[in-house]
Formats: structure tokens, C-alpha cells, sequence
């Protein structure tokens, strides 16, 4: 079997849970059941959140069992001799990982190569590049899990919760990780328009009912964007190094001045909590 470079990226924007689950599922096909024989390390600075000599003592000789997403961070869970370990990888605003071949060239700004065994396929190295350096990675022996609560699996009464008595707006609010972790700009703006909340609306004013739809407007709108791919909205691929497709059923983000796909009012753009934040001013109340 021949093997192609594959490459999983996003950059400008920063990926999100849709984006970043694909990235994951793309890496764990291609390297889950592997052995890390060696680690090389840039040891650039603010790449490394954990120090570069621990994260190759960690890795080298460990077997990555399972590569999944815990919020916007890329979990890789690793067998480190008797003991279990975590590598995490949280891509920033410009990170990419590619699977490559030993005789491919390096990318610039490349941070880390991890030297996998490959299986039958031969050696393959996992590549971290950086290029704003944005990105971290770290490894820890505690399971991660992440900043906040998970948006796919979060009960409706813990989500209300969440909100309850918060006087930020709404869209700040879905944004903020210690809240739902892996919830971003392009899919807090999807989920609102799909609940018919208008962005600014205090979160901690927002009824049962509001609260209800909203969750079940995300949970539809991260489950839609996994299952096309992601957004692409400059050059995010996934892993078999094709586009996204859900920006192509974007209703209000990045759509400024177009009319709404239900009412054809102009989506209007204003500045929220320092983010570019979309709405149909007739849908969304």
C-alpha cells in the first residue's frame, strides 16, 4: 500500500469542536495501535506548555491507543510503559498536523516530529507546524477533560444552570470555554440563529424555553458541521485533505449584508465581547 502525506489543518480562523473532531478522527485512523520511537522538538518558545525534554521522555516508546477531542484540544492517550499518559495538542490559530513519510521535506516552522513505527505501512512521522505559534503542547498522567462542559452531552438541566443569573450577553456566554468547552465564533453564531436568539440578549434573561431550543439548536448545528466535514473558511481540510463543506450552509456567519435564507433580511455584523458576532435582525429576537 502506498502511503500519501496527509495533512490536517486550519488556520486564520481558529477550528473549532466540528473541525478539530475531524482532525482527531483523521489522526487516530492513521496512527491509533502505533509506537512512538522517537521525538524531536523546535523547543521555540510559547509552543510548549509542558517542558520539551518531558514531553519526549513521555512519548518516546509509548503506544498511542486512542486520539480523540476534548473541547478544541486533540487528545492523544498513549500506553507509557505500564502507565497511561496523555499528549495534548491544542492547535491555536495556525497549528496543523501532518502524517508524512521520513523522506518528505519539513514544512517550515515545524515544532515537533514523532517517529511512529507505522504498522505495515512503515515509518510515518506525525508533524506539529506552527507557523504563528499559537498553538501548545503538553502531556499530563491526570485525564484531561478540558476547561468546561461538552456541548454534545450536557443535560438540559446543567446547561440551563449554566446560564442561569449571568448577565452577559448570550453570545459572550457561549463563547466563554469554562462554560462548554469547543464552542466558538462560527457555531455560537449558527446555533443562535437556528434558536432565534438575537446574540445580545442577557444570557441570564433567557427563558426555559429559550434555553431549551438553544441547546438542541447547537447540539443540530456541531452534529451537522462533524458530518460535512467542518467550515472552511480559508484553508481548514480534513483528513483526506478536502475542504469542509458546512460553511456552505452557513446561515448568518461571514454572510454580512446577504439576506437571510428565511426572511431575506440583510444579516447585519456587529462587534460582541471583541468578536465579529452575525444575526438576521428579523429572525432572532
Amino acid at each position: 500500500m502506498r502511503f500519501y502525506p496527509t495533512t490536517y489543518t486550519c488556520t486564520i480562523a481558529m477550528p473549532e469542536l466540528p473541525e478539530v473532531e475531524t482532525i482527531a478522527n483523521g489522526v487516530h485512523q492513521r496512527t491509533h495501535g502505533q509506537t512512538i520511537l522517537a521525538v524531536w522538538t523546535s523547543n521555540k518558545p510559547q509552543t510548549f506548555k509542558s517542558p520539551p525534554a518531558q514531553i519526549a521522555e513521555v512519548l518516546t516508546q509509548s503506544r498511542i491507543d486512542r486520539v480523540h477531542r476534548v473541547g478544541k484540544t486533540i487528545v492523544l492517550d498513549l500506553t507509557h510503559g505500564q502507565r497511561p499518559a496523555q499528549f495534548l495538542v491544542h492547535l491555536g490559530m495556525t497549528g496543523r498536523l501532518l502524517v508524512s513519510t521520513p523522506e518528505t521535506p519539513h514544512p517550515p516552522h515545524t515544532h515537533a516530529i514523532l517517529t511512529l513505527d507505522g504498522g505495515p505501512d512503515g515509518i510515518k512521522e506525525l508533524r506539529f507546524v506552527d507557523p504563528r505559534r499559537f498553538g501548545r503542547l503538553s502531556v499530563t498522567e491526570a485525564e484531561y477533560t478540558g476547561p468546561g462542559r461538552e456541548p454534545l452531552t450536557i443535560s438540559i438541566e446543567d446547561f440551563i444552570a449554566l446560564f442561569r443569573k449571568r448577565k452577559t450577553p448570550i453570545k459572550a456566554a457561549l463563547l466563554n470555554q469554562s462554560l462548554l468547552h469547543g464552542v466558538g465564533n462560527i457555531y455560537a453564531d449558527e446555533a443562535l440563529f437556528h434558536a432565534k436568539i438575537r446574540p445580545t440578549r442577557h444570557a441570564g434573561r433567557l427563558t426555559h424555553d429559550e434555553l431549551t431550543r438553544l441547546r438542541a439548536a447547537l447540539i443540530k448545528v456541531l452534529k451537522a458541521a462533524i458530518k460535512l466535514g467542518g467550515s472552511s473558511v480559508s484553508d481548514y481540510v480534513d483528513a483526506e485533505g478536502v475542504a469542509g463543506f458546512f460553511q456552505l450552509h452557513h446561515h448568518v456567519y461571514s454572510r454580512t449584508g446577504e439576506p437571510c435564507r428565511v426572511c431575506k433580511t440583510p444579516i447585519k455584523r456587529i462587534v460582541l465581547a471583541g468578536r465579529s458576532t452575525h444575526y438576521c435582525p428579523s429572525c432572532q429576537k
